[in-house]
């Protein structure tokens, strides 16, 4: 469970043209469970999302974005949720396979669930999308993401970043990996990796823990920093957490020794609680990943899917396992810290009130968000 991700996978991205994106059950869109448009029968865009706990995309963003992209191309579509339980993620597949979808758009829970699903659609002539995280010989149609070796990249420096701001002395790093059966945490390893090693090699920093967190599960991460934290007798310095959920669960931790802010701690998806933290000065950075760019591109795809049509994507990623290239649209991540916080709000991706709540309207202030 808090297993050591040893083997990096590399994925393989070409610029080349490919070969060559809810909804319509009885929810609303914007609710964690998904949507509905213009219901009845089947022929319509399924998707898929993983779960609501481990980001607040999932639950609200994602949902709410696909919606309004089928919706402005009135291409019916049925959103939802498998809640983390990896047989409902089938379950609702099946259903939805059942029912007629002519294209179906999947954010994996782990890639052996993954795989089924998109073995089951294409056996029915479904087209498919992995959305966010490449399913593992999966072989769907089309994949949808960021540069995810990128994301890593920008927390790796930006961790480096942080530590000589401080001046810090031969610190000790520790990783708080992504889920070992999500690819996507295996590419941002593989990244942030790349920006320490040197680092290692020449002995500026000391390499620490290094474990991975099931299932990005925030109350884990809690208990295997604690265990970090105290087999290294409260040495770490350093903190390459790989999202905000796992970098909050590290710093709860540190706020017991009181060495929250002077222990720097990364974090990826610039979520209300990673920015809040990045006010405070408990969190040295984040990775704004444009959703609604992602979302758009993806519905993009399958809308055209749908319509019988065949598109084009601008890359090729290769599969690590299989070694089939996958046509994708790869997106750009931006590293995020107190001086551009206003990035991500101005895009409306987080609501300013939101942020600058209660307590952090002052730091809001302070640090020009406007």
């Amino acid at each position: 469970m808090r297993s050591k991700m040893v083997a990096l996978m590399a994925v393989g991205l070409l610029s080349l043209g490919g070969t060559a994106a809810c909804t319509d059950d009885k929810s609303d869109a914007a609710s964690p469970g998904g949507g509905t448009t213009r219901g009845g029968g089947g022929g319509k865009v399924g998707v898929i999302l993983p779960d609501t706990t481990t980001s607040q995309r999932w639950g609200t963003d994602d949902p709410k974005l696909l919606k309004a992209a089928f919706d402005e191309a009135d291409v019916p579509v049925d959103i939802q949720n498998a809640q983390g339980d990896k047989a409902k993620f089938q379950s609702i597949a099946d259903d939805m396979i059942a029912d007629g979808v002519k294209v179906l758009m999947t954010v994996n829970l782990d890639s052996g669930t993954g795989k089924a699903v998109l073995d089951k659609a294409k056996a029915a002539g479904v087209k498919t999308i992995d959305y966010d995280r490449l399913t593992l010989n999966g072989g769907a149609d089309y994949y949808v993401s960021f540069d995810n070796v990128v994301v890593g990249e920008l927390q790796g420096r930006g961790l480096v970043k942080c530590l000589e701001a401080q001046n810090a002395v031969v610190p000790l790093v520790a990783d708080l990996n992504g889920s070992p059966t999500d690819n996507n945490a295996t590419q941002f390893k593989l990244g942030y990796e790349s920006i320490l090693q040197p680092k290692y090699d020449d002995g500026s920093f000391i390499k620490g823990p290094d474990q991975s967190v099931t299932d990005w599960d925030n109350k884990e991460a809690g208990a295997v920093f604690t265990e970090m934290w105290q087999q290294t007798d409260r040495r770490i310095r350093g903190v390459l957490a790989a999202n905000d959920g796992l970098g909050n669960a590290a710093i709860e931790v540190l706020k017991k020794d009181k060495m929250n802010g002077k222990v720097p701690v990364t974090g990826q998806d610039a979520t209300v609680q990673g920015l809040q933290n990045i006010l405070a000065g408990d969190q040295c950075m984040t990775v704004y990943k444009p959703i609604k760019k992602e979302a758009e591109a993806a519905a993009n795809l399958a809308i055209k899917l749908y319509k019988g049509e065949r598109p084009t994507a601008p890359k090729r990623v290769k599969d690590p396992e299989s070694g089939a290239y996958v046509p994708a649209v790869l997106l750009d991540p931006t590293a995020i810290d107190k001086k551009n916080i206003n990035v991500v709000i101005k895009d409306g991706f987080v609501d300013k009130k939101a942020v600058c709540a209660g307590r952090f309207a002052a730091l809001c202030r302070a640090n020009g968000i406007k």
